[in-house]
């Protein structure tokens, strides 16, 4: 009778709890979805349901075997919980809303699968006592991710270059970048790659782990004005002060030019045909880049037309030099008073003294040709 009625006691006892360690998991649960936003699912009520049946049989006193396999199943769901306050906390709160970064969607499924497969490691080893059979699991999966870290490591790589450019943010979604020798427009950016549109509506598919490594110019960072240059040569006989001036009143009159900051013009270099000039201009929106060039392009044309001011053609001079006949040597008067000596040559002009001894003009042509 007694017997009967201490297991009455620990049966109600252990529905209590049971009803209690619910009833007090899924209050915590409401609580932090709605005053804190933390979005808990149906997986969340699971968890609430083994916490509290592990509770209950905790307190009844069940067998320990049994309670391990409960003690895992609940680490396991706990998982759960922790992926849900991490999206909170985070991902939503400090990365998108503090520090106004999005996360993708990839790396928050990546990060919940390392969670939970951290989760099953503590249960392989703490619950079960697998260390042998964890330890094979660990070599193994080792020499799996090494084969997979080789395959795909351009494929992370860029994930990781993706994750930085998210926190670092050195651009956004409708910048206009200088990367290299191009001009493109920010139209995507994702784990993996970053989209770009050129002003000719060309798309560049640049990955991330590629446009890390180089020089990126954001022309709309901290503002949309950016400065742009051109240069144009003129002739060395106008002066510069009066080339400045209708570079400039040129400048200011094309459309897409902007007022403030007003355009400036340098004298920059002294080229082999031409005194170099550079235009330095204002813009806002580098969309309109082509546009704005072809109007300065044009009045700076008609500007230096009336002005009378020339654009040369590339010029090269050319200096010949003429050298005077070299003297004779020394020697050369004496051999010639010997060949006029001789009877065989005496039939010889000096010219053609010379050139028999430069070897020019064979001896026995004087024989034929009398005009020698």
């Amino acid at each position: 009778m007694f017997t009967a009625l201490l297991e009455t006691q620990r049966a109600a006892i252990t529905i209590l709890v049971f009803f209690a360690a619910f009833f007090l998991s899924l209050t915590i649960g409401r609580f932090l979805k709605r005053r804190a936003g933390v979005r808990l699912g149906v997986m969340f009520q699971l968890f609430c349901l083994t916490f509290a049946f592990y509770a209950a049989v905790w307190t009844y006193g069940v067998p320990l075997r049994f309670l391990h396999h409960i003690g895992a199943l609940l680490v396991l769901m706990s998982t759960v919980v922790v992926v849900a306050l991490l999206n909170r906390y985070l991902w939503d709160f400090y990365f998108e809303k503090k520090k106004q970064t999005p996360i993708p969607r990839f790396l928050r499924e990546m990060v919940a699968l390392l969670i939970f497969l951290i989760a099953l490691l503590v249960v392989l080893s703490v619950f079960y006592h697998a260390e042998r059979e964890l330890q094979g699991l660990l070599a193994g999966s080792g020499i799996v991710a090494i084969i997979l870290g080789f395959a795909g490591q351009n494929l992370f790589g860029g994930i990781i270059a993706g994750i930085s450019l998210q926190i670092s943010r050195p651009y956004k979604v409708g910048d206009w970048l200088q990367v290299s020798d191009r001009f493109a427009e920010v139209m995507e950016i994702n784990w993996r790659s970053t989209r770009l549109r050129t002003n000719d509506g060309i798309y560049l598919d640049i990955p991330n782990n590629e446009i890390v490594r180089q020089t990126i110019v954001n022309l709309h960072y901290p503002s949309q004005v950016h400065a742009m240059r051109i240069r144009v040569g003129v002739e060395y006989k106008n002066p510069p002060g009066r080339v400045k001036d209708a570079l400039l009143r040129a400048t200011k009159n094309a459309e897409g030019v902007m007022k403030e900051p007003p355009p400036k013009v340098f004298l920059i270099d002294f080229a082999e045909s031409a005194a170099m000039y550079e235009i330095k201009f204002y813009m806002g929106n580098h969309a309109a880049f082509n546009e704005v060039s072809d109007a300065i392009r044009t009045n700076v044309w008609y500007e230096l037309k009336r002005q009378r001011i020339t654009i040369p053609f590339p010029i090269r001079t050319l200096h010949v030099e003429r050298r005077p006949k070299a003297p004779l040597q020394e020697g050369q008067e004496e051999a010639r008073a010997i060949l006029r000596g001789e009877p065989l040559f005496q039939c010889l002009r000096d010219e053609a003294h010379v050139a028999m001894r430069s070897q020019r003009v064979p001896v026995w042509r004087c024989q034929r040709d009398k005009s020698y």
